[in-house]
Formats: structure tokens, sequence, C-alpha cells
């Protein structure tokens, strides 16, 4: 289950990378070239974080793209929420005729552990984002694996073996 699409993870990558430039417009190619995204989809991307207010776009031959919002106030749940929504479980996809009115164990836990990501994405800004992390702990190592992740870029990582 992926739970960002790709065109949230490009509106994500292109809004860290514009809280980190000068506020003045940037061409899409250069965005997309910084943050290794197709133009051709990206600039779908940012027009729809233009209607949300969210970045400003300038037209012209110095036209481009920068944040209309404070990075340090603007949530990743904001940027999401602009693009493509968490989808939040409504009804029980089993179709089950006993749980049309109420949703099913599991699927409540779900419906409750996306409502904690929500949370968490609402509680992230953009601007600890777009602080450089090259010292934090990668992604997946302090995760207790029995077997080693194959997700790019964990597949580059060696993992902790287990006692």
């Amino acid at each position: 289950m992926k739970l960002l699409s790709d065109a949230t993870e490009y509106g994500l990558r292109a809004i860290v990378w514009l809280s980190n430039q000068p506020r003045e417009p940037h061409k899409v190619q250069t965005i997309a070239e910084a943050t290794d995204a197709a133009s051709g989809y990206l600039i779908k991307v940012l027009q729809t974080l233009a209607k949300a207010g969210i970045v400003s776009a300038h037209r012209g031959t110095t036209g481009g793209y920068a944040m209309a919002r404070d990075p340090e106030t603007l949530t990743v749940l904001e940027v999401i929420s602009a693009i493509d929504p968490i989808e939040r479980i409504r009804a029980c996809p089993l179709g089950l005729p006993a749980h049309a009115s109420s949703l099913c164990p599991l699927h409540r836990r779900i419906d409750d552990s996306l409502a904690s990501i929500e949370r968490d994405f609402a509680r992230t800004t953009i601007a600890e984002l777009a602080i450089d992390r090259s010292s934090s702990d990668r992604v997946c190592t302090a995760l207790s694996l029995s077997a080693p992740c194959k997700s790019p870029p964990c597949d580059r990582i060696t993992q902790p073996k287990q006692k």
C-alpha cells in the first residue's frame, strides 16, 4: 500500500526545494531537475499548489513558481491535502452486510492508523523537512527488521543484525 501518490511526492519535493531557495520565481524545468521530477507532471502539481495558495505562479520570461506560504507554518498535511488528500475509511471495504453501519475491527484499526498519520503530518512543517538531515538516521536503520529492507534507498544500507 502506497500512502502518498506520485503527485504528492513530487509536490512535497518541490515545496521543500522551493522553501530553501530565494523567494523569487523558479522555472519548472529548474525545479524538476533539482527534485528529480518529470517536468510535464510537475507543472500540473505546481498549478494545483498555486490554486491552493501554497505557491505563487508568475507568468512571462522571468516567471515560474515561488513559495507563497511561510515554510515555518505550512504543514505537510496542508500540502498533501491540496494535491491528493489521504482517504479515510468510511465504510468497510469487505462489503459485509454485518459491517454496513460501522467499521469492522480491522478497518477501524486501519482508519485509526490513518488518523494518527494525519495528526503527525499536521504537526510537521515544511521548514522541518527543509533542514539538512545528512547526519540523521538513515531510512529503516532504526527499525528492527529480521530481513534487509528492499525499499530504496534502504537496499544500499546494511541492516543491524538481530540478536
